[in-house]
């Protein structure tokens, strides 16, 4: 059996503006990108012109990992919190510099990034999307 987890960013109605930001700060790549509008509707509940520009789902590859974003369907609502977060694991601090960087442009630092007892340069920053990540650099062998 094999299984796959993939984090899933839901935002509201940011996830265009957020999909971009990932691409210029992470180099993520954009794999698959679908609206509101092009998923089937529903003749009884029909979508404004602004409902159906959100996006509903986009896959997003950042290295080695998957990464889903989509806007939240409209009514519902956003539950803030850092239960769950992203943790990008690089192989030099440089790297771990750059990406610290580019993710904390106008979000905000929980944990500045420098040495820990774990690692050469680690840091925790949630993005201005609300977005929380860890920058983990791996230990030399």
């Amino acid at each position: 059996m094999s299984i796959e987890v993939n984090p899933y960013i839901l935002l509201e109605g940011q996830a265009r503006e957020a999909i971009t930001f990932y691409q210029e700060s992470l180099g993520a790549r954009l794999l698959f990108i679908q609206t509101a509008g092009e998923v089937p509707q529903q003749p009884d509940a029909p979508k404004t012109a602004a409902e159906q520009a959100l996006i509903a789902h986009s896959v997003l590859r950042i290295g080695d990992s998957t990464v889903f974003v989509a806007d939240l369907e409209p009514g519902q609502t956003l539950r803030k919190g850092n239960a769950i977060n992203i943790c990008i694991s690089t192989e030099d601090a440089g790297t771990s510099e750059q990406l610290f960087s580019a993710l904390k442009a106008d979000g905000e630092v929980e944990i500045e990034l420098g040495p820990a007892y774990f690692s050469p340069a680690y840091g925790m920053l949630t993005d201005k999307y609300g977005v929380t990540f860890q920058i983990f650099t791996k230990r030399p062998r």
